[in-house]
């Protein structure tokens, strides 16, 4: 039996030289929300991985909840990311910008001056959120947008994709998961509208399929890949009774659209409970591209799903931080390096681009 974890990977119009990807992880060093040559050293380090999905990038001013998570929707910012994507090439390498509009996970005190904190509805999530000014601070209560605000957040999508274009990458990962505002609006809990886009599965699954359509249309389906969280309970959303029959109409439609690939999360290994192995049956049976899965794999699992068909490609997270020759490692069995989780956010170089690849770490 042939080892596909190892061995190059189509996905859409590119060939990938492996079937890994690198899971996107905020690390919080793009000040000003603007990349910049440490990100660019960060990303090409990890540049072995088949794709690279970056972390979480805000399509709008609104969208950037967090302390220095980057943007793609102002010029110095599309510069920035060039910066990125050559060095990615350089090494041979592909990767793909996540867009993720953090919506009513926010604190003003993060957001530029003239944004907001907007949402599908007037409801808080639970939780803190850090700000370097006056550090941990509830979540904000998000403003409901309006309909014809909602239809807007839709082009900040696809003219950040445009930008991402421009910026070089290889396509845009548009982020459905995790409690961001995309799963916002599928989410009963946070989404209490009764407009178009509220109530039924078929409205509140309507801004996720506008986004992509749109963002498709833009900038075409073999560079458009989606990642959704069935069974997350991230950022204050709790399960209800419909989610499986709303991932397999959001994979039927998506489907239909033709978009390069869905990213299924799986954060039971971090203590959300695990996706019901019937939805992820039903995402595949119903999705016909690429199907990427992530949750704690090591290179045996991720095999045995490759080898099943249950999946096309692996993702992996917090190994690669590091790890930046995860690959290598994972293919020579070799012991891998332990992360310092105090470091992930803090900004600067340690705990970023410090962690050794093996032929550096043997010196």
């Amino acid at each position: 039996m042939s080892n596909l974890l190892f061995s190059p990977a189509r996905l859409g119009n590119l060939t990938l030289t492996n079937h890994i990807a690198m899971a996107p992880m905020t690390r919080s060093r793009a000040f000003n929300n603007i990349p910049n040559e440490l990100i660019a050293t960060y990303y090409a380090q990890r540049a072995t991985a088949g794709l690279l999905i970056t972390e979480g990038t805000s399509p709008s001013p609104n969208g950037l909840g967090y302390s220095r998570i980057p943007g793609l929707f102002s010029p110095e910012q599309i510069a920035g990311w060039k910066l990125v994507t050559k060095a990615v090439h350089d090494r041979g390498g592909h990767i793909f910008v996540q867009l993720m509009h953090t919506g009513r996970v926010a604190h003003p005190l993060n957001l530029p001056v003239g944004a907001e904190v907007v949402g599908p509805s007037a409801v808080a999530a639970e939780g803190m959120m850090w700000t370097d000014q006056e550090g941990p601070k509830p979540n904000a209560t998000p403003r409901e947008l309006t309909t014809e605000e909602v239809k807007a957040v839709i082009q900040e999508f696809v003219q950040a994709s445009k930008n991402a274009v421009e910026a070089g990458f290889d396509g845009v990962e548009l982020h459905g998961a995790n409690g961001y505002l995309i799963e916002q609006f599928i989410h009963p809990a946070s989404n209490r509208r009764t407009d178009e886009y509220g109530g039924s599965i078929e409205n509140r699954a309507r801004f996720a399929l506008e986004v992509a359509e749109q963002v498709v249309r833009a900038i075409g389906k073999e560079r458009v890949g989606i990642r959704l969280s069935p069974y997350g309970v991230a950022n204050d959303l709790p399960h209800y009774p419909e989610i499986e029959e709303t991932y397999t109409y959001l994979a039927e439609k998506l489907n239909d659209l033709g978009i390069v690939y869905i990213h299924l999360v799986d954060h039971s290994a971090m203590g959300a409970p695990a996706v019901a192995p019937s939805t992820v049956k039903a995402v595949r049976e119903r999705f016909k591209n690429t199907l990427i899965l992530s949750g704690n794999y090591n290179a045996e699992r991720g095999e045995a799903d490759l080898q099943s068909g249950l999946a096309d490609l692996i993702a992996i997270g917090r190994p690669f931080i590091s790890n930046p020759d995860l690959v290598e490692r994972l293919a020579t069995g070799t012991e891998l390096a332990q992360p310092d989780p105090s470091t992930f956010y803090v900004g600067g170089e340690k705990g970023y681009i410090d962690y050794p690849a093996l032929v550096e770490a043997s010196v």
